[in-house]
């Protein structure tokens, strides 16, 4: 067995697709301490850049002084605080659903929503491009997984259509990871009324971004239904960790009694949660933040001068530079290393073959000119490397 691990191995390395990890040295910010190095880092998802916030850190240290630093059981034991039910209240209330539920991870929750509300005899209907946990938990709930092209709403229709399942579920990511479009909810909302479905949307990229306030995708389009279930991840935008599902009561009731994920695992520390009650106040109070934001990525945009890369579509912190081939790609992120700035090489399976590209990640705690030092390299990468 040891041997074939090593062949997989070495066979990633030979493809380009051997990944590496880098030792943080400093919190999480726009310039960080990475390998004893210091860098203008475009690698993060904290798009507010709260994750080093000083009211943020204030409220752990306090929170942990009053709750410790475990949870010690389950959720259904004695694992649930005050601190947890206090953000799931919260949060609930921010995204204008009934009921919300904290789970451990995004992955987490994805897999032990669909896992429990689909079976066999039921079917998903996921998009193409969607993220790994959404797959994995479309695997894992037995049900019938069906996938349709990127954003297809036709396509999606004619599978709709054809299907004889018991219970559907539209299953997509809001915002997509790696190439930074949003997806037509109001359309697949449309669908679910018209074929009797749910739909459930990953929002752990347009969560604290998007919509009034930074209350998500759901904001963003201004939609409201009792078919909608939504999950977030807390550890991007909010800056901390973990993630929330929100939906209807009885849904979360449901869950509550039936996702693996989050019956047999012990909750994050209640710190945790207290540090996310005092994160999301900054989200919703944050729309100086946004705009900054969405000021640097017009700016990414308007400025950037390639003739051979290019900028995906993308309207949302997430800036995809289209590079294609996996050595190129490695080797542009390369030259960014060397003078100093950090721009993650992405590589199949994460996305599709030839389409190897850079992950541009803005944050509101970069400055302009964070964004035009990374222009400037980008340009002169161009010209040394094509």
């Amino acid at each position: 067995m040891l041997v074939s691990l090593q062949k997989a191995l070495n066979q990633r390395a030979q493809d380009g697709l051997l990944r590496q990890r880098r030792l943080l040295d400093s919190p999480q910010a726009e310039h960080i301490v990475a390998d004893a190095q210091p860098y203008l880092s475009f690698c993060s998802n904290d798009y507010l850049g709260l994750a080093n916030h000083p009211k943020l850190v204030a409220a752990m240290q306090q929170a942990a002084g009053d709750s410790g630093v475990g949870s010690g059981a389950s959720g259904l034991v004695t694992g649930h605080h005050r601190y947890h039910d206090e953000l799931e209240k919260q949060l609930a209330k921010f995204v204008n659903l009934p009921a919300a539920l904290l789970f451990s991870t995004g992955y987490m929750a994805n897999i032990g929503v669909l896992g429990a509300l689909v079976g066999r005899g039921d079917a998903i209907f996921a998009d193409k491009l969607n993220h790994a946990c959404l797959n994995d938990g479309g695997y894992y709930s037995l049900a019938e997984f069906k996938r349709f092209a990127h954003n297809d709403v036709q396509a999606l229709e004619k599978l709709l259509k054809a299907s004889t399942a018991k219970h559907k579920i539209i299953a997509v990511d809001a915002v997509f990871s790696m190439d930074g479009d949003i997806a037509p909810i109001p359309e697949y909302l449309a669908l679910c009324e018209q074929y009797d479905a749910y739909l459930y949307i990953d929002d752990a990229h347009g969560f604290g971004v998007l919509g009034k306030h930074g209350a998500g995708t759901l904001g963003h389009f201004n939609l409201k239904s009792p078919r909608i279930i939504m999950m977030a991840t807390l550890g991007k935008a909010a800056g901390v960790a973990g993630a929330f599902v929100a939906g209807e009561q009885v849904v979360i009731d449901y869950l509550i009694q039936t996702a693996k994920s989050y019956v047999y695992s012990t909750p994050a520390p209640p710190a945790l949660s207290a540090t996310l009650s005092a994160s999301v106040k900054l989200i919703e109070s944050g729309d100086d933040l946004r705009a900054h934001l969405y000021d640097l990525i017009a700016l990414l945009k308007a400025e950037l001068k390639l003739n051979k890369w290019q900028l995906m579509p993308s309207t949302t912190s997430v800036q995809p530079l289209i590079i294609g081939d996996n050595f190129k790609a490695v080797a542009v992120s390369k030259y960014l290393q060397a003078v100093g700035i950090l721009v993650p090489a992405i590589r199949p399976p994460t996305v599709p073959v030839n389409t190897a590209r850079l992950r541009i990640s803005l944050s509101a705690a970069h400055s302009k000119e964070d964004v035009l030092r990374l222009i400037s390299a980008l340009q002169e990468a161009e010209k040394e490397l094509t």
